[in-house]
């Protein structure tokens, strides 16, 4: 009795296995597909950072077909938004999570930016400035 139990758990976990791979495995794909996309449209600009903050997608002022288009799971997440001057324009962009911390508020920047993306920092008038690493609550515990 015990046995049959335990196969019949045992399949239904081999089986949950093969599904997750196969998803994953196209999931990946589909993955390197828009990476390869955004590496065909990526420019470099140079741009005024005005000012960077995280909101959800609605309170982010991007525009109405970039919202539309979003997956409603994601519309309650909260996106690294940078408002930026290029040119005479303001406009606002999504920045890459890496991106998002390297980005200095009021200051000259060169970004590689893809659509509305931006992927890349390639430089800034007097240096980009690498944010310190946060300490854990275990180190600053210790360092006391």
């Amino acid at each position: 009795m015990v046995w049959k139990v335990l196969i019949v758990i045992l399949v239904i976990l081999v089986i949950l296995l093969a599904v997750l791979y196969y998803f994953g495995n196209k999931l990946q794909k589909k993955q390197a597909e828009n990476q390869a996309q955004m590496e065909a449209m990526a420019q470099t600009i140079s741009m005024l950072i005005i000012d960077k903050k995280r909101l959800k997608i609605k309170e982010s002022g991007l525009p109405a077909a970039v919202i539309e288009q979003t997956p409603k799971y994601l519309r309650r997440s909260k996106l690294p938004i940078v408002k930026a001057k290029i040119g005479p324009k303001v406009m606002n962009l999504i920045a890459d999570e890496k991106v998002f911390e390297l980005l200095p508020v009021k200051k000259e920047v060169k970004v590689v930016v893809s659509g509305i993306y931006i992927t890349a920092v390639k430089g800034a008038r007097g240096g980009i400035e690498k944010p310190q690493p946060k300490k854990g609550f275990f180190k600053k515990l210790f360092k006391k």
